[in-house]
């Protein structure tokens, strides 16, 4: 049995160190897992704040340097980069480390990361469903990830040591998880978090262009469902960006699906169908119990959110 006292990984590489970075980085510091946390940033800035706040021992400019010698190598980048990266680092990787990923999209990250996997690494494809609309290394906090699931989806024939390794880092940073398929985590996806988000992004914009409503009535009179609309699209642009483009097919088939139940309420507000209005209502609070009974979020005020007097109201919402 392994001693509890020594670290899982003798050094990790965060390439990226923004929110959800700098998470695992406070988590993991939290249980005791990894000897050395090192990390890789676009900006000397970014690479200097995670420094001066303890998440990084060492920073580096490249994720070439930064990945040279780890035994867990975490991309922590826009769906779109996975890719780039991971043949930019490939020549570095040692033997029987893991490769892993927190993107929100699987299927394009296997396709693109896969090829450039080097023999005799370890590459399961992850996504800590978790986070909040705040980005940078100074959002991160040890806690994220408490309570929340995460997924991997590892390609057949990989090692069932390195996924069982890495599902062991999950569970000790707080999350419960669970193994799938890249297209079916995909599919699943599409409907819980990336249609939300596109929702929010376009209810945001309707609202911002319609000519009878000035900018300031919109924000100033902002009521609690627009407003946790906008927090939604506060959201990183360029994330969001890639997960559209990288899961397109899947999207839109939950956004046809959108369509036709959208059409159905149109058409019973039309005819005045209060009988058909009341029941997709009622059917739509019921799930909404049903997240709150599976400990996604609570029945609090402000949808579980704890008045934070330094940053206002922090969020708990899933990153995607």
């Amino acid at each position: 049995m392994a001693d509890p006292a020594t670290p899982l990984f003798e050094r990790i590489a965060l390439i990226g160190i923004g929110l959800i970075g700098s998470s695992i980085s406070h988590a993991a510091r939290r249980a005791n897992l990894a000897k050395t946390i090192v990390g890789s940033a676009r900006t000397p800035e970014t690479i200097a704040t995670a420094l001066k706040l303890d998440i990084i021992d060492q920073g580096y400019a490249t994720a070439r340097d930064a990945a040279s010698g780890a035994d867990l190598v975490i991309l922590c980048v826009p769906v779109g980069l996975c890719g780039p990266i991971a043949k930019e680092i490939a020549p570095v990787l040692k033997p029987g480390a893991i490769l892993t990923d927190v993107g929100s999209v699987k299927g394009s990250i296997v396709r693109d990361v896969a090829p450039h996997v080097p023999p005799g690494v370890h590459f399961v494809a992850g996504h800590p469903i978790a986070g909040t609309e705040q980005s940078g290394p100074e959002s991160g906090f040890a806690e994220l990830f408490d309570g929340r699931w995460c997924i991997l989806t590892p390609e057949a024939g990989t090692e069932t040591a390195a996924i069982e390794k890495l599902k062991t880092f999950w569970e000790k940073l707080g999350s419960h998880v669970e193994i799938m398929a890249p297209d079916h985590h995909d599919l699943v996806l599409a409907i819980t978090s990336h249609l939300p988000h596109l929702i929010a992004f376009n209810i945001v914009n309707t609202a911002a262009h319609l000519e009878r409503v000035t900018d300031s009535e919109v924000i100033k009179f902002s009521a609690g469902g627009f407003r946790d609309f906008t927090r939604i699209a506060a959201s990183d642009p360029v994330m969001w960006r890639d997960v559209f483009l990288n899961n397109k097919d899947a999207v839109l088939e939950m956004l046809g699906r959108f369509s036709e139940d959208l059409t159905a309420l149109q058409r019973a507000i039309r005819f005045g169908d209060g009988e058909t209005l009341h029941k997709l209502f009622s059917d739509a609070r019921t799930v909404r119990r049903g997240v709150i009974q599976a400990g996604q979020d609570t029945s609090a005020p402000n949808f579980g959110r704890t008045p934070d007097p330094a940053a206002g109201l922090k969020s708990g919402a899933d990153k995607a």
